[in-house]
Parts: C-alpha cells; sequence; structure tokens
C-alpha cells in the first residue's frame, strides 16, 4: 500500500473541494504554460533563429527581477485569493492581446517573444502565489496530507500539454483550424480557472498571516550581507553564479543545434515536445525514487558537486561531439542534475538559515542570483557570436562552450571551497538560531 493510500494521508470528506479546485488549478496552469513554451520556442526559431532568443533571455531575466521585486513589495499586504484572481485576469488579457496581435498581423518575432516572456511567468510566477493561497487554506497537519496529491496535478498538467503540443500541428492543419487558436484555448483554461477561484472558495476561511513587509532593497541588502559574511554561502554563491552562465550556454546551443537539424517550426515543436515529455518523465522518476536516497546517502557538502560535473560533462560533450546527440543528452543531464538533485539540497541547505532570514536569503539566491548571471551568459554569447561575425569565424561556437567549461570549473572549485569551510560557518553568528538550533543541525547530515 502507498502512502497516498494509507489512512494518514485519505482526503477527508470535507477537504475534497477544495483539493479538486486547487489541483484543477494546478493542472490547467501547468497544461496552459507547457503550451505556451513549447509553442512559442518553436515558432521564434523559425522566426528569428536562435541568436534572437538571446535578446528574448535578457529581457526574461530582467522581468523575473521586476517581478520578483513586486512580489517582496505587495505579496504580504493583499489576500492571496484577491492576488490569484488578479493575476488570472491578466493572463486572459495577456492572450487576447495575443491573439489580436496575430490577427492585426504584428510580426512574428514580437509575438512569440512575447508568449515566450509570457510562458516564463506562467511556469514560475503563478505557482508561487498558488503555493502561498494553499498555505494559507490548510493548516500544517493537511499540508503534509494533501499537498503531494495537488502537485501530482502539476505532473498531469505538464503530462497534457506536452501532449496536446505534439500533435497539435497535425490535427490543427487537417481540422483547418489556424494555429493562432492555441491562444484562445489558453483564454479558456484561464477563465475557467478564474471561475474555480471565484466559485470554489467562498466558504472558505483563510488563515491570518502576520508577516513583515520587504522593500527590495531590504531583500537585496540582507541576501548579500548573509552570503557574503558566511563563508560556505559566499562560495555556493559564486558557483551558482557561475552556473547560471553554464545553464545559458547550454541550452542556447542545444537551440541552435536544433534550428540547423529541423526546418519548420511543426517539425521542431513534435521533437521539443518528445524532448519535454522525456525531461517531465525522467525528473518526476528520478524525484520520486533517487533524490531522497541520494540526499540521504551523501552529505550536502558532497551533493553540491553534481551539478557542476553535469553542466561541465554537458559542455565538453557538445565540445568534442558536436551533434544532436550530445546536444540533447548534454542539455538533459544538466537540467536533471538541476530539478532532481540540486534544489531539493539547495533547500536543506537553506534550512541552516534562520527564519526571519531566510526568505530573504532565498530570494536572492534563487531569484536574482540566477537572474543575474543569467543575463550575463547571454551578454558573453552575444559577444563572441558579434565577434565571429566580425572577424568571418563559423566555429565560434567552440568559443563560447570554452567559456561554459571554464564556468563550470570555477564552480567546481568553488564547491570545493565550500566543502573546506562549511564545518567553520556553522558557527557563524549569522546562522545561530534563538530557538531549536540543534534540533535542525541534527536533521542535516554532515
Amino acid at each position: 500500500m502507498s502512502k497516498l493510500d494509507g489512512p494518514q494521508s485519505k482526503v477527508q470528506p470535507g477537504e475534497r473541494g477544495l483539493v479538486f479546485a486547487l489541483g484543477f488549478i494546478l493542472l490547467a496552469s501547468a497544461l496552459a504554460g507547457e503550451i505556451s513554451g513549447i509553442v512559442s520556442v518553436s515558432n521564434f526559431l523559425e522566426a528569428s533563429g536562435a541568436n534572437g532568443i538571446l535578446i528574448v533571455w535578457i529581457i526574461d531575466m530582467a522581468v523575473m527581477l521586476v517581478m520578483t521585486g513586486l512580489q517582496s513589495l505587495f505579496v504580504d499586504r493583499f489576500s492571496r485569493i484577491a492576488i490569484m484572481r488578479t493575476m488570472t485576469l491578466g493572463f486572459v488579457g495577456a492572450f487576447v492581446i495575443l491573439r489580436l496581435l496575430f490577427t492585426f498581423g504584428a510580426p512574428s518575432s514580437l509575438t512569440y517573444g512575447f508568449l515566450y516572456l509570457l510562458s516564463t511567468q506562467q511556469l514560475l510566477i503563478f505557482p508561487i502565489f498558488f503555493w502561498l493561497l494553499a498555505n494559507d487554506v490548510f493548516d500544517m497537519s493537511q499540508t503534509k496530507r494533501l499537498f503531494p496529491i495537488i502537485a501530482g496535478t502539476s505532473f498531469m498538467g505538464s503530462l497534457l500539454g506536452i501532449g496536446f503540443s505534439t500533435v497539435q500541428p497535425a490535427l490543427f492543419a487537417r481540422t483547418g483550424v489556424p494555429d493562432t487558436e492555441v491562444f484562445t484555448f489558453n483564454v479558456l483554461l484561464y477563465l475557467a480557472i478564474y471561475v474555480v477561484l471565484e466559485m470554489g472558495f467562498k466558504k472558505v476561511k483563510f488563515r491570518e498571516t502576520v508577516q513583515k513587509t520587504e522593500t527590495v532593497r531590504e531583500t537585496l541588502t540582507e541576501g548579500w550581507q548573509f552570503v557574503r559574511e558566511v563563508e560556505s554561502f559566499r562560495y555556493l554563491m559564486f558557483a551558482l553564479a557561475a552556473l547560471a552562465i553554464c545553464d545559458v550556454i547550454l541550452e542556447f546551443r542545444f537551440l541552435a543545434i536544433l534550428e540547423t537539424t529541423f526546418l519548420t517550426a511543426d517539425a521542431y515543436q513534435r521533437f521539443y515536445s518528445l524532448y519535454r515529455l522525456g525531461f517531465v518523465v525522467l525528473a518526476f522518476l528520478l524525484q520520486t525514487f533517487v533524490t531522497g536516497a541520494v540526499i540521504n546517502k551523501l552529505s550536502l557538502k558532497q551533493i553540491f558537486f553534481i551539478y557542476p560535473t553535469a553542466a561541465l560533462v554537458g559542455l565538453l560533450s557538445m565540445l568534442g561531439l558536436p551533434g544532436i546527440v550530445t546536444g540533447v543528452g548534454g542539455l538533459l543531464l544538466e537540467k536533471l542534475s538541476v530539478y532532481a538533485i540540486d534544489e531539493p539540497a539547495r533547500k536543506s541547505f537553506q534550512a541552516l538559515v534562520p527564519e526571519e532570514r531566510r526568505g530573504r536569503v532565498s530570494i536572492f539566491m534563487d531569484s536574482y542570483l540566477y537572474a543575474g548571471g543569467s543575463i550575463v551568459g547571454a551578454l558573453l554569447v552575444l559577444a563572441v557570436i558579434g565577434i565571429g561575425a566580425w572577424v568571418g569565424w563559423s566555429g565560434y561556437h567552440y568559443v563560447y562552450l570554452g567559456v561554459g567549461a571554464l564556468a563550470a570549473l570555477f564552480a567546481l572549485w568553488s564547491i570545493f571551497q565550500m566543502r573546506r569551510v562549511y564545518d567553520k560557518s556553522l558557527f557563524n553568528w549569522r546562522i545561530k538560531r534563538r530557538q531549536r538550533r540543534s534540533s535542525v543541525l541534527d536533521s542535516l547530515d554532515f
């Protein structure tokens, strides 16, 4: 019998409506996000080429910085349900605008670039506020039973979105439906989410939360001071910034290879959908059967070597054996190491940060640091491409892959340094807790 089938995990009669409502919202948003992401990337490559997506990434990361700043300003000033309703209507309006842009013949690079930016907010920002809402609906004992069930609907939504994107080009062509009706489908999904938000939570008494509202400056200052003064976090910061550069280089090379391999947006969309399907299924299997065992067996000091090693192997494979096999394999290896191993380990490591500082440190490391490193990586690739075009050399990809390999080596060096100072950092005054310090340290394997 699985844990979800046990008496401690069974959904109680009074909880079924809320679980269904929250599960539907998460499933529909994951479905819409996957469709937007796959359609935007495949069509943008055909319209503007892989080089153009670097500009979109820079804008995307800048938007992420702004959205993260806004989150810290207003997330605790308004009710979660009001924020979710407003955000959902915002997505409805955005997809209506996209549909109108296509109707009036706006350039494809503009419309699909806008769709890519929108898909990032769908997959990154929407879940943040969703889980804040869910935490206000249930108490701690309920979250342990119900959140795994609710979270499973996101996986289902991703699979449905990937499946739809795989068959959509052929299906729409056969039935004579314009490809732009994908936007109409997303509008209907978010309208359904809004209806559930309006009707499904009328009788819910939300848990009151009293939290300190942080300004962007306070978040940046506190996060920076913490990672600067705690040596283990400082070296981890260096590694994460370097790995954000590696991530941009690996994904760009992957897209550049696919651009030369597939000549039409439909062919690329089918292949990219299959890639996303493989990634989602493998990530789910690793998180279910491997991640917990790895984290329990290895210490945090050792686990953090996995991500930079995977990035280095991916970059070297692309350097040594150019082609679609190493392009897909290298990126898949790096992405799986991030989502299945490194992120859960990083959250465990951040448990060392006192509660009153953890939010600001987490935002600094997971949002500001990642976005800043990604912008640097995209600018470096653009510079290499520009210089290569100026001197008339078509093998410039060896240069940016080499830069990525150097960044991965620097990340490995930073993790070695973090390992060296790890034990000493545990006694830094900034991570001393007023209460239960020893119980938290005992729960982590050093």
